[in-house]
């Protein structure tokens, strides 16, 4: 079950309570919601955490933190999903946004030469707009696969389970049914009644 799985990498409330550094939060992370490990909590943690690590801000950890908190959704997972764009992936993440924002807008990707402020501030338009469409895009898809899979491997759960009772119930008929047979060979045979 996916469960297990979860509940066997991400940390225990307990553990996270126990953090200083988190000690400011106090009783919002005594919401049982934040660490509910189930599809839809999970599937809602997934979008949080790849939508705000594809944000070109910083403190993304925090933004994914607060949004988990409105929205009901599995804290840690949504925090640690952030670091898909850490300091060795943001260069690429964010070149391949902001090539899909200056091809969206029809705007020719600038080569580096002439470097400005004014150069830059205009570069951040399709680096928005195409890190919010990757956002939700990526987002949307991680949402979909938590929740697809989930319900695959409840299904195979379920089909797991009617194959062994199958099973067990095939193998209790044929104890009885060699039950039945012992009993008829041990049984007298009723031709001739016995002598009184």
């Amino acid at each position: 079950m996916p469960k297990r799985i979860f509940r066997k990498y991400l940390p225990t409330p307990e553990r996270i309570r126990q953090t200083k550094s988190l000690s400011f939060l106090g009783e919002v992370l005594s919401d049982p919601n934040l660490w509910h490990i189930n599809r839809r909590s999970l599937a809602g943690a997934a979008f949080i955490g790849i939508f705000s690590g594809l944000l070109p801000i910083p403190l993304q950890m925090g933004l994914a933190a607060l949004l988990a908190v409105r929205f009901h959704c599995n804290l840690p997972l949504s925090i640690m999903l952030v670091w898909i764009s850490n300091p060795v992936t943001y260069v690429p993440i964010f070149y391949f946004t902001y090539r899909i924002g200056a091809w969206l807008l029809g705007m020719p990707p600038h080569s580096g030469e002439g470097i400005t402020v004014a150069w830059f501030v205009e570069q951040l338009i399709p680096l928005w707009v195409g890190s919010m469409l990757c956002a939700f895009g990526f987002g949307g898809l991680a949402y979909m696969a938590v929740k697809v899979s989930w319900r695959l491997a409840v299904i195979r759960s379920w089909n797991l389970r009617a194959h062994r009772r199958a099973r067990a119930q095939r193998r209790d008929a044929r104890l009885e049914a060699k039950e039945e047979k012992k009993n008829e060979t041990n049984e007298p045979r009723g031709g001739s009644e016995p002598p009184q």
